[in-house]
């Protein structure tokens, strides 16, 4: 069964829980072959039924130990644009969709997004773009981020942030 894996971490992106359940992402997730749909809510208010999202199969929670299992099983993984989030999804070899929270003030998370889009390791988009991205993405374009070289990393953040 064809999973896709939504974070937001530790933080509240209730946006991004609304837009992956409302019927127009559901739809063009099913069109796309995916069956189950997890969602890790994190602090927000929203937190699913899993009966609350027909024609997918919808798992809901707020925080586990840890979500490596989870991000195993994904074929796709949606996240926030946080730097723990998107390093641990990419050093799990998964196709990566990152949903940039537009309202917050100061938004490194777009420079984190837009420089690993520029090195073709994830897609991005915004909750008001999610749907359609959903509908037009191209896994296929996406390079694997190589594993265990935090200084590379630690480099790439910098220069992502302008710190560099």
């Amino acid at each position: 069964m064809k999973t896709v894996f939504v974070t937001v971490g530790t933080t509240s992106f209730d946006d991004l829980i609304e837009t992956i359940t409302c019927p127009e992402a559901v739809q063009a997730l099913k069109a796309r072959g995916y069956e189950h749909l997890v969602l890790q809510v994190g602090r927000g208010a929203l937190l699913p039924a899993a009966d609350s999202c027909p024609h997918i199969s919808l798992e809901a929670y707020r925080y586990k130990d840890s979500i490596a299992e989870d991000m195993k099983q994904a074929d796709l993984v949606i996240s926030h644009a946080g730097a723990g989030s998107c390093l641990e999804a990419l050093g799990a070899g998964k196709p990566l969709l990152v949903v940039v929270n537009d309202k917050l003030m100061n938004n490194h998370q777009l420079e984190l997004a837009r420089q690993l889009h520029m090195d073709s390791h994830l897609l991005y988009c915004t909750c008001s773009t999610l749907t359609e991205t959903l509908r037009s993405m191209d896994l296929s374009v996406l390079q694997p981020f190589l594993p265990g070289q935090p200084k590379t990393f630690a480099n790439f953040l910098d220069k992502a942030l302008g710190i560099q």
